[in-house]
């Protein structure tokens, strides 16, 4: 099963695992492995189901991608028509051959369960430049900056900090696969200076920004 996210944000429980699916990334689900889904931000987002006996994707578990406008519009056109569509053999061998799967670490982000710090959470993934720190928050939840240092570091393993950071590049990637420069995604996802935003992006991916931007022809 492949889902695909165009401007909502989605959580899929695969196998017991908790996966955000923002704006402009998918989920490659294999066949056989329970699945659920909610709907954290509404928004438009695509499902289609193939059958594993024509299916050349191997991928054993659940693999996240971006999805560039080409392969959106196959997507879309595999969503609308029927499935004995003379051209859906052709549609679904190009999409096939443009899924590219991306690192774990690149995607997930644990989101936690408390209700104070997942509201917190979810409010960042949607707006990933805001730039409350916790005091700021502590107070829009009614907690202490105490009590959420706390719980977000035992319930998703990282500190706020570190793990906003996660929010913030994991928002980029698709920006930078759909071209946007470097200077425009680190504004957009609330890093003032480039610099930083690089640097932030090494830390949590071990690569540079332009590795995401789409190469010459």
């Amino acid at each position: 099963m492949l889902t695909w996210s165009s401007t909502a944000t989605l959580m899929g429980t695969v196998a017991g695992r908790d996966w955000v699916i923002p704006p402009g990334y998918g989920l490659w689900v294999p066949g056989g492995i329970e699945h659920a889904g909610a709907v954290l931000h509404a928004g438009e987002m695509l499902t289609i189901t193939f059958a594993a006996d024509r299916c050349p994707i191997t991928w054993t578990e659940p693999t996240c991608f971006t999805v560039g406008s080409l392969l959106g519009e196959i997507i879309t056109h595999l969503h609308h028509i029927a499935p004995d569509d003379h051209s859906r053999p052709a549609a679904e061998a190009l999409m096939f051959e443009l899924l590219t799967p991306l690192p774990t670490h690149d995607i997930h982000v644990t989101l936690p369960t408390d209700p104070r710090a997942r509201t917190i959470a979810e409010q960042l993934i949607a707006h990933p430049a805001d730039q409350r720190e916790l005091t700021a928050w502590a107070d829009h939840v009614h907690a202490s900056v105490r009590t959420l240092s706390r719980l977000f570091r035992a319930e998703t393993g990282l500190n706020f900090a570190t793990w906003r950071a996660h929010v913030r590049i994991r928002a980029a990637i698709p920006m930078l696969a759909n071209g946007t420069s470097v200077n425009a995604t680190a504004r957009a996802i609330g890093y003032h200076k480039p610099s930083a935003f690089i640097a932030a992006f090494r830390r949590v991916t071990g690569q540079t920004p332009g590795t995401y931007l789409p190469q010459p022809q």
